[in-house]
C-alpha cells in the first residue's frame, strides 16, 4: 500500500513538474518592438527600438501565460540622427520625463497549446490603456545554437496616438500606429 502511495505521488509530482509555468528571458539582440504610421499620404514609415527586456511565462499546458515588457525610448532609431532627436522631444515620446514603454499583460488567449492573443496595458508617456496583441506566429524549440529552450513570436496591435498625448501633426502624419512586437525569448538555466 505505501509503494502505491509513493508511485501515486510521484506521479502527480511528475504530471505537475510537466505543467509548471516556464519563464522566458527576452533576448534584446533578436527582438523587435517596431511602430508603423502614414507619413502625409506619401508612405508608410517603420521605426524601431534596440533595446527591449522582460519576460515571457508560458504554461502551455495549462493554457496560461503572462508578458512583462519593458521598451527603452531612448533607443528609438529611425535610421536618422536628427529623426531620433525629433521623436524623443516632448511632442512625442518625451524621453527626458518617460524613458520606458510598457507592455503588462492581463490574460492571454490560447487555440490548443497556441497562445493566440494577448491582451493588456500599454503604457506611453505616462498614459495606460488596455490593448489586445494579436499573435500571428508562435513557435517553441531548443535554441539550436544556446542549447535551450526558445521561443518566439510575432504580435501586433493598433493604437491612436493622440490618446497617449503624442497627437501632434494629426492628420497629416496619421493617428493610428500599428505597433509590432518581434520577440525571442529564450529558458535561461538558474546560475
Amino acid at each position: 500500500m505505501k509503494r502505491l502511495a509513493l508511485f501515486a505521488a510521484l506521479a502527480a509530482a511528475t504530471i505537475t513538474a510537466q505543467a509548471a509555468p516556464v519563464t522566458y528571458t527576452i533576448d534584446n539582440s533578436h527582438t523587435y518592438p517596431h511602430f508603423t504610421y502614414n507619413h502625409l499620404g506619401f508612405s508608410n514609415q517603420t521605426h524601431k527600438f534596440d533595446k527591449t527586456s522582460g519576460a515571457v511565462v508560458l504554461d502551455r499546458k495549462a493554457r496560461t501565460g503572462s508578458v512583462d515588457v519593458t521598451i527603452d525610448t531612448t533607443s528609438v532609431n529611425t535610421g536618422h540622427a536628427v529623426f531620433n532627436e525629433h521623436i524623443q522631444a516632448a511632442d512625442f515620446f518625451d524621453t527626458a520625463v518617460y524613458p520606458a514603454i510598457t507592455f503588462k499583460s492581463t490574460q492571454m488567449k490560447f487555440k490548443g497549446d497556441q497562445p493566440v492573443t494577448v491582451a493588456g496595458d500599454l503604457t506611453i508617456k505616462g498614459v495606460t490603456k488596455p490593448v489586445t496583441l494579436k499573435i500571428t506566429h508562435f513557435k517553441c524549440q531548443p535554441h539550436p545554437m544556446l542549447k535551450v529552450e526558445a521561443c518566439g513570436a510575432n504580435a501586433t496591435t493598433q493604437v491612436k496616438r493622440s490618446e497617449f498625448n503624442m497627437g501632434k501633426n494629426v492628420p497629416f502624419v496619421s493617428d493610428e500606429v500599428t505597433l509590432t512586437l518581434a520577440i525571442e525569448a529564450v529558458n535561461k538555466p538558474a546560475q
